[in-house]
């Protein structure tokens, strides 16, 4: 695969209905921000493309371009590869977590002069944004269920993955993760496919060929389907120990960031920035420097207890929370909130999570759902209480380190909390 020629600072100027379009975006989000309705970030983005629905593509000409997309493992994957591709040059990255078109505008727009962009792209915009911005390279991480009232979607969004990948007619490279039998059936259209052993801890969800429609086998790391062969791909990356090999690359895996998963992103993000061009030794090193993602991670001190956010928002990620939380020793707080926004009405995924793990540990049940978590906790063999308020279940835990685990409005709601305590 060919190395990208380095870009010219300055990017091509835009049309002034574009400009017209961001500045009356920018506009927006400032009274947005000013009536206290969240950032404002994507409700500018979001005015920006009604006044010029070619915004984005705008934006995206003549970077150098990498998405990052998966149920799972994004936003901390986004971040570790625009960590290493900044060792290239300037890059835009949209840090704060807002990864639909809008969001995307407003990061390219904040950055207007760098040539590189890093985008975390939620999966059902994986199509349009490829299309605008003609990315160099996607990293295709995992596929599973999410929210119920988003749906069952992980199979039309395979689909949609497979043909947003065939439709390139430019030079792409697709970093896709071997163990995931969705993720592969959708990579296998790309032209240009670097396998990664990126692990499938949660396999129900790719429990079934799509081409076939019957069980894949499965034996250790490798999985296949007895009708029509479809197999596991070979690896060119895999983490070994804490260590990552690929071609001609042993690079160790030092992270700030916990976990087993993070290190399989960390194997996704190198991949994705070798392809970009960024030598595999400092990618390492940069990835290092990582410590937060967005509120997520970083411990904070309140009132004597070390507070790390870990974020569930489905069985996936609570498997994978739960894994992080549990063997750490910390003071558990599971923090549960369903009322209806950011797509979250639904509380019983905590069902689906392996909670049973932690029989026996004391534990903290909070949010608006806090019954329901409660009784989740009881059944799993925890000692659990119960304290509504989630800042003051912090503070019920001893002194010392805390790690919260919540779903995506709890998660959002305590960060602007814990945010606003330390101003």
């Amino acid at each position: 695969m060919s190395t990208p020629k380095p870009l010219e600072q300055h990017l091509p100027p835009l049309p002034l209905r574009t400009r017209a379009a961001l500045a009356t975006g920018r506009l927006a989000a400032t009274a947005s921000r000013f009536a206290r309705r969240g950032h404002g970030g994507v409700v500018g983005g979001t005015v920006a493309l009604k006044l010029d629905p070619d915004a984005l593509r705008l934006l995206g000409r003549g970077r150098t371009t990498a998405l990052v997309s998966a149920s799972n493992g994004k936003s901390t994957t986004a971040a570790l590869l625009a960590a290493t591709v900044r060792r290239l040059g300037p890059t835009a990255y949209n840090e704060n977590g807002s990864n639909m078109s809008s969001g995307l505008v407003v990061a390219l727009e904040a950055a207007r002069e760098t040539p590189f962009a890093v985008l975390e792209t939620d999966e059902s915009y994986l199509g349009p944004v490829s299309e605008a911005t003609r990315p160099r390279v996607i990293a295709l991480l995992n596929l599973s269920r999410d929210y119920l009232e988003r749906g069952v979607r992980y199979k039309p969004l395979a689909r949609h993955w497979r043909e947003t990948v065939e439709a390139a007619d430019w030079p792409l490279t697709v970093v896709a993760n071997a163990d995931d039998p969705l993720v592969t059936w959708a990579a296998r259209g790309a032209k240009d496919v670097v396998w990664v052993a990126g692990g499938d801890q949660w396999s129900e969800d790719g429990a079934i060929c799509r081409d076939c429609i019957v069980r894949l086998q499965r034996e250790g790391e490798r999985w296949w389907c007895d009708s029509c062969g479809q197999s596991r791909p070979e690896p060119s990356w895999c983490l070994v120990g804490d260590v990552a090999e690929g071609p001609g690359a042993v690079v160790p895996i030092k992270l700030a960031v916990p976990g087993r998963m993070n290190a399989h992103n960390a194997v996704f993000a190198l991949a994705a920035a070798v392809a970009l061009g960024v030598d595999p030794a400092t990618a390492g090193e940069a990835m290092a420097e990582v410590g937060d993602v967005d509120g997520r991670w970083g411990r904070r001190d309140v009132d004597g207890r070390s507070v790390r956010l870990i974020l569930a928002k489905n069985p996936a990620s609570w498997q994978e929370s739960i894994e992080i939380a549990g063997p750490s020793g910390d003071a558990l707080v599971f923090h549960l909130t369903a009322r209806g926004d950011y797509n979250a009405k639904d509380a019983s995924l905590a069902w689906d999570a392996p909670l049973e793990r932690l029989a026996g540990r004391d534990a903290i049940a909070t949010g608006v759902r806090t019954s329901d978590m409660a009784l989740r906790l009881e059944v799993a063999g925890l000692n659990v209480r119960a304290v509504p308020d989630p800042v003051e279940a912090i503070l019920a835990s001893p002194p010392g380190p805390v790690s919260v685990i919540g779903n995506y409005p709890a998660f959002l709601d305590l960060r602007d909390r814990l945010d606003a305590l330390e101003t």
